[in-house]
Order: C-alpha cells, then structure tokens, then sequence
C-alpha cells in the first residue's frame, strides 16, 4: 500500500530545514574513519532531538557514495525527532558526481511536496564528506550543476575533505572553498552541524544568520 502525498505534514506544519548528508563510504574509509564517522552520525541525531525546535523542523536524508550499489539513499527524508542514524560499512568506489545528482533531485522532489502542502522551508544543506576524488565519469558537470544551484540560492552545498582528499575536486561542487577536517573529528564536525541546524531551523526562510565557528574541527589555513 503506498503511502498517502503529504501525509507525513499533517502532524507537524513545522517551517522545514532539510539537510542531505552525502558521504563517501568507499574502501578507503576502512576502519577508524568509517567507526568515528558512524559515532559521529550517532552524536548528530542525539543533538539534534535534544533542541525542541529542530527535532521537529530539520529535515535530514543521507545518501552514500561506495559500498556494492554506488549511490544509495540509506536514510529517507525524515524528521530530526524521528531519525536513528544508519550503520555505514566501507566498501567500493567514489562516483560523487553521481551522489551529488542524487542528492539535488531528492531536494528538488522535497521542495515540490513541501509546497503542495504549503510549508515553507529554509535553503537546503548539502554537507558533502569524501575522503578521496570523484571517480565516476562525467562527475564535473554535476559539480557544474550544484556550484549553478548554489548560484542561483536553491542549495547550500559544504564540501568536507579528510587527510588525502582531493580539494581542488572538491571545490569544483560549491562555490565556497572546501573544509579540511583535522584528524577524524567527525563528532566535533557533526556537533558544529547539528547547531548550525539549530540555528537555520529557528530563523525565518531568507533570513541572514551567522553559524557557528568551524575552528572546533576545521584545519585553519594560514
């Protein structure tokens, strides 16, 4: 029996924050980088329920790159208030461009039901996580196409590099300079997001808002 269009709303009228998180789970994520990234989901999803105006406004979907489909999404669309993390293993390649196409047609579908239902929603979040560079072909034109609806204001796209990524690939996905992580401080990464979706969550769509600082787990370029 398929669901009912909408029915998702009819509990909850809530303004939506909607953030993908797309990550990069390929092989080369084995062992304490994928454990610190899956702690990391846990600490974001607990963060997020303990602020009372998030859990029901940010919107939250993950889709991995890697593992034996490529690109899947692991998590649907859900409320913050009802998301339990995914177990992510590491296994495969890095098609980025792929996950990066994925993750704005999955938000060009969510912006179409939130106003047939009529919620407003904030500009949505893409937090893009690789530890390495794109490998599928033809990836650049998605990067093209997420930097133009970043342009445009439909997105917000961060790209996030551990040790050994390729930045300047990175860079090409968003018109903001890409994020080095230290270490494999995903907790501190996903902490900074969980408030920064505090705060988007609480303010009014089109509002200009300062996040929170990224010094926590971002390297400073000096």
């Amino acid at each position: 029996m398929s669901a009912i269009p909408g029915l998702e709303f009819a509990d909850n009228t809530n303004q939506r924050t909607p953030c993908v998180l797309l990550l990069d789970i390929s092989s080369s994520m084995a062992g304490e980088p994928i454990r610190q990234l899956n702690e990391g989901l846990k600490t974001f999803a607990e963060e997020l329920k303990n602020d009372p105006v998030a859990a029901l406004r940010v919107q939250v979907m993950v889709i991995t790159v890697g593992g034996p489909e490529d690109v899947r999404v692991v998590q649907p669309w859900t409320d913050a208030t009802d998301f339990e993390p995914p177990f992510l293993h590491a296994n495969g390649l890095t098609p980025l461009g792929q996950g990066m196409a994925q993750a704005l047609d999955e938000i060009a579908n969510q912006k179409a039901l939130y106003d047939a239902n009529g919620i407003s929603s904030t500009r949505p979040w893409i937090i893009m996580l690789s530890d390495g560079c794109p490998n599928d072909y033809g990836w650049e034109s998605y990067a093209d196409q997420a930097r133009n609806q970043e342009k445009n204001k439909r997105v917000i796209v961060f790209p996030i590099g551990t040790k050994g990524a390729d930045f300047e690939a990175l860079g090409r996905f968003s018109n903001k300079t890409p994020k080095k992580l230290k270490g494999l401080q995903f907790r501190e990464l996903f902490i900074w997001l969980s408030r920064s979706m505090s705060t988007v969550s609480a303010s009014v769509p089109g509002e200009t808002i300062s996040l929170p600082a990224t010094d926590s787990w971002a390297e400073i370029e000096v």
